[in-house]
């Protein structure tokens, strides 16, 4: 019984470390897209024209079937996006703007 205790213990408080470390800050990344992401993305919600034409709304990316936060980063952080400049965000500054990012979705 002790063991069973034991684990049930472990597994939750390893739950929760996962979830710490997989949640964002929805104002940062808000303020972040502000910040770093709006002079070519449409950032906010219900704004659906970019001022680079090219560059989809936030909202767009946001509902993109089978978006999650992995792919978000996964995006964010590949070598290669013409386009695009090269970013660098901490961990937690993904995690952040990916949040913001998918609030947005309808």
């Amino acid at each position: 019984m002790q063991r069973v205790i034991v684990s049930i213990l472990f597994g939750a408080l390893s739950i929760t470390a996962v979830q710490a470390q997989t949640s964002g800050d929805l104002r940062q990344g808000r303020r972040l897209a502000l910040d770093v992401c709006a002079s070519c993305h449409a950032v906010r919600r219900g704004q659906t024209q970019s001022p680079l034409p090219t560059a989809q709304s936030f909202e767009e990316i946001a509902n993109t079937p089978g978006m999650t936060t992995a792919a978000l980063a996964f995006w964010l952080t590949a070598a290669s996006h013409p386009a695009m400049p090269n970013l660098i965000l901490s961990s937690q500054q993904l995690r952040d703007v990916s949040v913001y990012i998918l609030s947005l979705r309808n």
